[in-house]
């Protein structure tokens, strides 16, 4: 079986609005599972490439400061 994790889950996003789309992204962060990694992986994915440089930037600072948080 040749199965695309990253086709899978666009395709499951796919026609979804903005609250549909934050309400998976609250619900992957609140659950906590394991399994949700990999479709938060694609929405950054997704998000990364729409943004300009200094969105980017922007994002890394706050992961930064998030990462030494921790």
């Amino acid at each position: 079986m040749n199965l695309n994790l990253r086709e899978a889950i666009l395709s499951n996003i796919s026609g979804n609005n903005r609250e549909q789309l934050e309400a998976t992204i609250v619900d992957a962060i609140q659950k906590g599972e394991e399994k949700m990694l990999p479709g938060l992986g694609v929405l950054f994915e997704l998000i990364w490439q729409e943004s300009s440089e200094s969105e980017k930037d922007e994002m890394l600072e706050a992961l930064e400061q998030s990462v030494q948080q921790q």
